[in-house]
């Protein structure tokens, strides 16, 4: 059966999806006003670089202290309800700096944990988001919603600064925090009308937050996708953070700027970013993951050193542009190589721990940006940048992220006996064993399968694994025999591991069934149950 395509604007036919879509826009066009606002406002209480890269650390730095946590959280609870009750708090949060700034009694101290707080609630809105983009489109939509959902937050980019450098240069500096608060109710509404993921009803009692967050942990440690498109991310973010940081800097002091001028700049990163989401499709028809990441690359080190070194406004809105572009086809690749990567049961703890790893860059970024820029200038800043980012991408060109082809959907092949389908809430901890009868002729081809399936057990609950081999040797049909050993940490985490079998592990199954001459299962409980 020949694979669905799709085009890049097909999941604005579905209702659900472009509702949801354009409140975030909305939404994220107060965002980008705020964030020019405060950029903004952190120039006139101070113009040292430090406290200017700190706005973008405490935008980044929650994210990287909470998406985990907040990860978990969404993949066990409601995400409808979730995102109200996060949206809300963040209206609050908005609100109160809007009025301090309207009464011009904000401080430095309040701008900071301000934006803690919204950067705070970014980061239990961002998993969240981007996990329930599957079950919303097709699956051969994926692509495309990942790479609208980027788009839309690029020409909220196009849009919101402009706007913002309008509003601070001809009503006052606390308009744009007013509307980013107002923004938040578009939002609010949008997903109290959605009427929330549709889900089968859980036979499982669910997982505690601190469970949640090491299984998911433990997924990525055993998923080599996941672990190199993390490496690739980190490996682009810190560096990329450089222009972020000092671009308010760039616009008020190489440039002599003003607001306007600030908000052109972000605006025109938003204007190279829609043209970058514009051409992903066109591009990745044509080149692959990592050449993609290559051009993605090469642009921000060429942005870099043009900021570094322009007089000229209009060579600073080209490199904006350029920085755009740039941008948003990395970002969206990564992003799509990330949910590639994640089955659905463990979607919003994986994406939580890229986002914490792509803010933990942004904001380690800003830090060091800020602190080379105040001992030296910002131009050494964004050179050393520069360097980086080339020097960084060269060592980690074997890092390839070429893993479309594997197929994570959900498969039932592995089911128990009706007799051990009984919920339980004993947690001790469970001893389950395989042993396995193997024709000496595929011994090789059976320890190979073996060292993938360990993998596969590691990754969905299991620990202490272990393989071996009869003292017996050589059986009378001319097979030897295997004893696979592995626990799991109670009886519904070993039902957990079984509803967590994707696609290729039936695959892998298959492929020792048919060396398998004879296997028999069991499973011990302990003997010593944990104190009540």
């Amino acid at each position: 059966m020949a694979t669905q395509r799709a085009s890049a604007w097909s999941p604005l036919r579905n209702r659900i999806f472009f509702v949801l879509w354009m409140a975030t826009l909305f939404s994220n066009i107060g965002t980008w006003m705020n964030d020019v606002g405060a950029g903004w406002l952190m120039t006139n209480l101070s113009p040292d670089p430090v406290m200017i890269a700190a706005i973008q650390a405490m935008t980044t730095l929650p994210v990287f202290l909470l998406a985990l946590p907040a990860g978990a959280i969404a993949d066990i609870f409601d995400k409808r309800k979730l995102l109200i009750f996060v949206n809300i708090l963040m209206l609050c949060a908005a609100t109160l700096l809007a009025v301090l700034v309207y009464f011009n009694v904000i401080s430095i101290g309040w701008l900071l944990l301000i934006t803690f707080v919204l950067g705070s609630g970014a980061a239990f809105l961002g998993p969240a988001w981007q996990a329930i983009v599957p079950s919303i489109v097709e699956p051969h939509e994926l692509k495309s919603g990942i790479a609208l959902n980027s788009m839309g937050i690029n020409i909220s980019r196009a849009i919101g600064p402009a706007l913002a450098g309008i509003l601070i240069s001809q009503v006052g500096l606390y308009l744009p925090f007013l509307l980013n608060a107002l923004s938040f109710i578009a939002i609010i509404l949008a997903v109290w009308w959605w009427e929330g993921e549709k889900k089968e009803e859980e036979k499982l009692p669910a997982e505690s937050v601190v469970a949640a967050m090491i299984s998911g942990l433990r997924y990525a440690r055993y998923s080599p996708a996941l672990i190199k498109t993390i490496i690739r991310a980190a490996s682009f973010f810190i560096f990329a953070s450089a222009y972020w940081a000092m671009l308010p800097l760039v616009a008020r002091v190489s440039l002599q700027g003003d607001a306007t001028l600030y908000g052109l700049l972000t605006t025109s990163i938003g204007i190279g970013a829609v043209v970058g989401a514009f051409s992903l499709s066109t591009l990745r028809e044509k080149f692959s993951t990592s050449t993609l990441i290559a051009f993605g690359t090469i642009g921000t080190a060429l942005v870099l050193f043009i900021f570094a070194s322009a007089t000229s406004k209009y060579l600073a809105i080209f490199a904006s542009m350029l920085a755009g572009f740039s941008w948003i086809i990395t970002l969206s690749t990564l992003m799509v190589s990330a949910q590639t990567a994640l089955p659905n049961w463990v979607r919003a703890r994986g994406l939580a721990l890229y986002l914490t790893v792509f803010s933990g860059s942004m904001a380690l970024g800003s830090l060091v940006w800020g602190q080379i820029a105040s001992h030296t200038s910002v131009t050494i800043a964004l050179l050393c940048a520069m360097v980086g980012i080339i020097l960084v991408w060269l060592c980690v060109l074997r890092v390839k992220l070429e893993h479309d082809n594997i197929n994570l959907q959900h498969s039932e092949h592995f089911i128990l006996d009706d007799g051990l389908i009984e919920i339980t809430t004993d947690k001790s901890p469970v001893l389950i064993t395989v042993n396995y009868q193997i024709e000496a002729i595929h011994r090789e081809q059976f320890l190979s399968l073996m060292n993938r399936l360990k993998t596969v057990r590691l990754r969905d609950g299991g620990y202490s694994w272990g393989l071996f081999v009869s003292s017996d040797a050589i059986t009378e049909n001319n097979a030897q025999t295997y004893m696979e050993t592995f626990m799991v940490a109670s009886w519904a985490e070993h039902l957990r591991q079984h509803d967590r079998a994707t696609m290729d592990d039936k695959q892998l199954q298959q492929q020792l069934d048919k060396i398998i001459s004879a296997k028999k299962v069991t499973h011990s409980f302990s003997a010593f149950s944990p104190k009540k």
